[in-house]
């Protein structure tokens, strides 16, 4: 190529490119660039997405069972009021520390559908954007292995 042709931004590897096209092209190249800068979250970081999505439904699940005994004519029902508050409060304590965390290592969730088999949410991560998912049935066991863990931890002699 002469030197007439080169760096005067109308030439590309041999080929005359229109300027729109150039810009097009340099910010395609750049998003690639940008993409592949960003890496994938680690495990810790996916356990804190799924206990964002499971503590508010373990919160809600209590809430309701309480509010069930409540109105039973139960005669231990004042017992099983208290131990759901106690219980709620440790949820809620730990969803607080989860999104604590989260806001420190700029993740963000966000709910997309609720399929009658599976809840879908769409997270980014530092840049990085997926899909998280659970079906209804695996999260039903996860939450109910979570509170049988949160009430053994209770009555667990100090």
């Amino acid at each position: 190529m002469s030197k007439k042709l080169q760096g005067n931004g109308r030439w590309e590897s041999s080929r005359m490119m229109l300027p729109e096209h150039r810009e097009q092209y340099l910010s395609r190249r750049h998003g690639q660039h940008e993409q592949a800068k960003t890496e994938l979250p680690s495990k810790e970081e996916l356990e804190l997405v799924r206990d964002f999505v499971l503590l508010p439904m373990m919160l809600t699940i209590v809430e309701k069972n309480s509010t069930e005994i409540g109105l039973t004519s139960y005669s231990l029902k004042s017992l099983y009021i208290k131990a759901s508050q106690v219980l709620m409060t440790r949820i809620h304590a730990d969803l607080s520390e989860v999104r604590k965390k989260m806001k420190v290592r700029n993740i963000k969730v966000f709910e997309e559908e609720r399929v009658d088999s599976a809840i879908h949410y769409r997270f980014v991560c530092r840049g990085y954007e997926d899909t998280f998912a659970m079906m209804r049935d695996v999260a039903r066991a996860e939450i109910s292995v979570r509170i049988a863990r949160y009430v053994s931890e209770m009555f667990k002699p100090s």
